[in-house]
């Protein structure tokens, strides 16, 4: 993939899940703006109504009072009758309309002192109205010589009731200018106000915990609940007991200290959902970019691994094309020594590029689980010696050494006798590879319970952490610069760890840059 077009995508794909996690969050944040808004507006309204049926209830409560001392006293001592009509005819209809309206005003000689304003001053009385209203319309009839008259009634309409207006009037001004000379804790009890806010809360389906109380003139008073706390941060209020111009010192007051939670609660639900559907897209995000980095990550190594079997290929191909050019040669060809020299050098080279497509094509069948391996009973031991004969010479040659230091007891397993063999010759081939100077190499083994450990010790160019974590992936090769400068495919240590892992053992390294490695291979007994 290009490199341009992949950080592109990157890009993109970052700027789209910034943008949704952003649409979600703001969506989450406007949620709860809403639902806040919409609580304050319902416990407004819940005081609002509480405040009004308290006022409603101390004025009913004195009107009360009133018209029982109204009934105890009788009959009224004078009594005043206004009445006014008016007449209408329509010529039309030969219709009659006579409407009329009387006002009786009924004294029942009731002091002021009703309200116990405690001045001692007794002038002043209060009066009953009573309003009689009747409307009614009469038809005119003639006789047949056109003299005779007569009104027949075709409908009556009479009510007769209080005049609300005027005792409305009459009543708030006194009993309110009174009232304020009440202590609050007379006017309204704390029992009245917790079972008017339940009832009301509870049918706006607020069922939460809430503490209230009642201020005046900004200080709270003797009426509220135990937990009520002086602050009014975050508390709603309401005016209460307001005068006939709307003008009032009190305020009923209520907090929920469990507000956050009961609006939390309210859109948890969503917001949940809302959470896991960002956790999903963020997944698929990661799963996305890995795949994108990942398949960089191959197309590169595979690059690097057909380059490097192009170079594993070149040089037995072109020895073995200089081998037939001087076979060619007459001068050579009668020479059977040479010649037989030159054609040990084609055989070797063709059975080292078999030895690298077979071990291609191990790998793969390895991964389709369709590599064939049966085990028998070996000798961990020998199979060493083995292995350790195949790197000798080249040890040799450039001065190093593989020395065993073969000290577990036990040492017998069930093993493919050539793949243990392979994965042997692998690892002493890369501590080989691997050693900048001569090759000084030890194999050790030791037993661990029942399980028998093959450590395999270098003291070549090591590897950093990074490097030993991925060192046993398919096609994975240690940068140096030159990724000629050691020969290989990064496919002997896959091997290695699908062979061993077949065997149910474990095979892991440990590593440090310029110190050497150590390979551990852990395999049950028999």
């Amino acid at each position: 993939m290009n490199k341009r077009l992949f950080v592109l995508l990157v890009i993109l794909m970052s700027l789209s899940l910034i943008g949704i996690i952003f649409v979600q969050g703001y969506w989450i944040k406007q949620s709860w703006e809403d639902k806040e808004e919409q609580f304050s507006n319902v416990v407004s309204e819940v005081l609002g109504k509480v405040a009004d049926k308290i006022e409603l209830s101390e004025r009913n409560d004195y009107f009360e009072r009133y018209f029982k001392l109204k009934d105890s006293v009788g009959k009224p001592q004078s009594s005043h009758l206004s009445n006014f009509f008016f007449v209408d005819r329509d010529i039309n209809s030969n219709e009659i309309l006579f409407y009329s309206h009387g006002i009786l005003e009924e004294d029942y000689n009731i002091a002021s002192t009703f309200f116990d304003n405690g001045s001692g001053s007794d002038t002043t009385t209060i009066k009953s109205y009573t309003s009689k209203r009747t409307k009614t319309i009469f038809k005119e009839d003639y006789g047949l010589d056109g003299k005779q008259y007569k009104l027949t009634p075709v409908q009556k309409l009479e009510k007769i009731g209080g005049l609300s207006a005027l005792e409305k009037a009459q009543y708030e001004d006194v009993f309110g200018e009174f009232a304020k000379t009440v202590p609050i804790h007379k006017r309204v009890s704390k029992q009245e106000i917790e079972l008017l806010l339940e009832r009301e809360l509870k049918d706006k389906g607020l069922n939460l915990d809430y503490e209230y109380g009642v201020y005046s003139k900004g200080l709270p008073t003797k009426v509220k609940s135990k937990r009520f706390k002086s602050t009014t941060e975050g508390a709603y209020k309401s005016p209460i007991f307001k005068d006939s111009e709307g003008i009032t010192d009190f305020s009923l007051l209520i907090a929920f200290p469990k507000k956050e939670k009961f609006l939390l609660q309210s859109i948890l639900g969503m917001a949940v959902l809302s959470v896991l559907f960002i956790l999903v897209i963020v997944v698929a995000y990661s799963g996305a970019i890995y795949q994108l980095i990942r398949q960089k990550q191959i197309s590169e190594i595979k690059s690097d691994f057909i380059n490097n079997m192009t170079h594993e290929f070149k040089t037995p191909i072109a020895t073995i094309n200089l081998a037939v050019e001087a076979i060619k040669n007459p001068k050579i060809i009668d020479d059977q020594s040479k010649v037989k020299r030159y054609l040990q050098m084609i055989r070797d080279e063709n059975k080292r590029m078999h030895a690298q497509v077979e071990n291609v094509l191990r790998i793969s069948k390895l991964e389709k689980n369709q590599l064939d391996i049966s085990k028998d009973r070996v000798d961990v031991h020998e199979i060493i010696e083995h292995a350790v004969t195949h790197i000798e010479l080249i040890v040799d040659d450039r001065g190093g050494y593989v020395n065993t230091h073969l000290d577990a007891s036990r040492s017998d397993i069930l093993a493919n006798s050539m793949h243990f063999t392979n994965v042997l010759v692998n690892i002493l081939d890369n501590a080989v590879k691997y050693s900048p100077e001569a090759p000084k190499i030890d194999v050790y083994t030791e037993l661990a319970k029942n399980f028998i450990i093959i450590k395999v010790q270098d003291q070549g160019a090591g590897m950093g952490k990074a490097v030993v974590k991925k060192v046993f992936e398919k096609f994975y090769r240690e940068h140096t610069g030159d990724i000629h400068n050691v020969k290989g495919h990064g496919l002997g240590l896959a091997y290695v760890k699908k062979i061993i892992e077949d065997h149910q053992g474990e095979v892991y390294a440990e590593s440090e840059k310029g110190k050497g490695s150590t390979f551990y291979i852990k395999l049950p007994l028999i």
